[in-house]
């Protein structure tokens, strides 16, 4: 297992490379790339500024990987994601899951990601033309994680 807060960028073919390994066993990977967009709420987006609470947010991500591995049959996973100044277009995360069948790496990927923006101690500010602002937790994100 990877997981990993960073504030450099990541190679999505190599880690997932990483991630396969020559792992004979391995018959699918899934993966997301969370990226920063322009827009938000109908505000240009010129920066995002994660943050994050040091150990604390490494911890939730183990224990998010965890809990994926005891519902689905997985054989690795990886968490990269970014905290600092990011401009849109930067990649922000990248969750990769690598299990012997399609269903399994698909589904702990989901779940991964979901559970990342609600459980995870990440906190987020834009820079808009009209200014900063916090970005609130969306329901559509508890809604997802619910229905695990």
């Amino acid at each position: 297992m990877v997981v990993r807060v960073q504030t450099e960028d990541f190679d999505v073919a190599r880690e997932i490379a990483l991630l396969r390994g020559s792992d004979a066993r391995v018959g699918a990977v899934a993966s997301f790339i969370g990226i920063v967009r322009d827009q938000n709420d109908a505000a240009t987006v010129r920066t995002l500024t994660l943050e994050h609470y040091p150990g604390m947010t490494e911890k939730a991500l183990v224990g998010i990987v965890d809990e994926a591995r005891r519902r689905w049959s997985i054989i690795d996973a990886a968490v990269i994601h970014r905290v600092g100044k990011l401009a849109p277009t930067d990649q922000i995360v990248l969750v990769a899951v690598s299990s012997a069948h399609r269903g399994d790496a698909f589904a702990a990927c989901e779940f991964i990601i979901d559970f990342l923006k609600t459980q995870a101690p990440f906190w987020k500010k834009e820079v808009t033309p009209d200014g900063e602002r916090w970005v609130e937790a969306r329901t559509s994100d508890d809604e997802a994680a619910a229905r695990w």
